[in-house]
């Protein structure tokens, strides 16, 4: 296995864990940054950035807790003015569709004069098999304030392997990527979907932002209701509801479609109850 001078910021997310595995099939061995790391990366402490750009020359980044998080701007600002100086000549940025404090840190990269790739997502299928909305499928009810909004739902498979590819292939270099799935659904459609590969009864609930606030907060904390609910009220407002043709421009082939998700998620075991 050959040594590549490839960054991975945000290696333990649902996504950055794909984009190690995929580098890592392909022959190369990119260096998988975290909290917990070796040498730790945090976004609140920016006394060792410098250090993990030495020698690299590209880089795929996922900023925590969301670009739309506030102050996500100058910590994106500081990184990039890092990378640049340590010669970096790429980065691959995990950016979120249709929320403008995303947007503002696309353009912080885009005019910043490095090589760069924007994966611009919606909504994740794995957010109801390893994310967030998890717990709820199991428990039969997803409840969100996303009224019957369509979401064009878009499988991390995808964006993993068009982050892989982006950081080995000059071609992805100064592109921004509209990544979606090939329909759009409400949050309905997908809780029946689910149901009929799972053997669980699950339904949605469309409830209010102030009552998915109280939800959020009893589990996680005032500050990340605040934010879940501020991106909800944002996204989904039906910018959201057309399909993008970035996989198709990134891999020359169609997204991975919900039902073929749900199928492997289903037989993965992602649903399946506790004896």
């Amino acid at each position: 296995m050959s040594q590549s001078p490839i960054l991975i910021i945000g290696a333990t997310g649902k996504v950055g864990r794909r984009v190690v595995a995929n580098l890592t099939a392909a022959g190369h061995a990119p260096n998988a940054v975290g909290r917990h790391s070796a040498l730790p990366f945090d976004w609140q402490d920016r006394s060792n950035w410098a250090e993990h750009f030495t020698g690299v020359e590209t880089a795929y980044v996922s900023y925590y807790p969301d670009l739309a998080a506030p102050g996500a701007d100058d910590d994106v600002s500081a990184l990039v003015a890092v990378a640049k100086a340590a010669g970096l000549k790429r980065m691959v940025l995990l950016s979120g569709r249709g929320e403008s404090g995303a947007e503002r840190c696309e353009n912080i990269l885009a005019e910043s004069g490095l090589g760069y790739t924007l994966l611009r997502a919606s909504w994740f299928n794995q957010n109801f098999s390893e994310g967030m909305l998890q717990p709820g499928v199991m428990a039969g009810l997803i409840a969100l304030p996303a009224a019957m909004r369509l979401e064009p739902f878009i499988d991390i498979d995808d964006i993993a392997e068009i982050a892989a590819s982006a950081l080995l292939d000059d071609r992805h270099n100064n592109q921004l990527y509209e990544l979606t799935g090939p329909r759009l659904m409400t949050f309905a459609d997908a809780a029946s979907e689910i149901s009929a590969v799972s053997g669980l009864d699950v339904r949605y609930a469309p409830i209010s932002p102030e009552d998915f606030h109280a939800g959020v907060s009893a589990e996680a904390g005032s500050d990340v209701a605040d934010l879940l609910v501020a991106l909800c009220q944002e996204v989904f407002d039906g910018r959201n509801e057309s399909i993008g043709d970035g996989v198709m421009r990134a891999l020359g082939r169609p997204p991975r479609d919900f039902a073929e998700f749900c199928r492997q998620a289903a037989a993965g075991g992602a649903w399946k109850k506790a004896a």
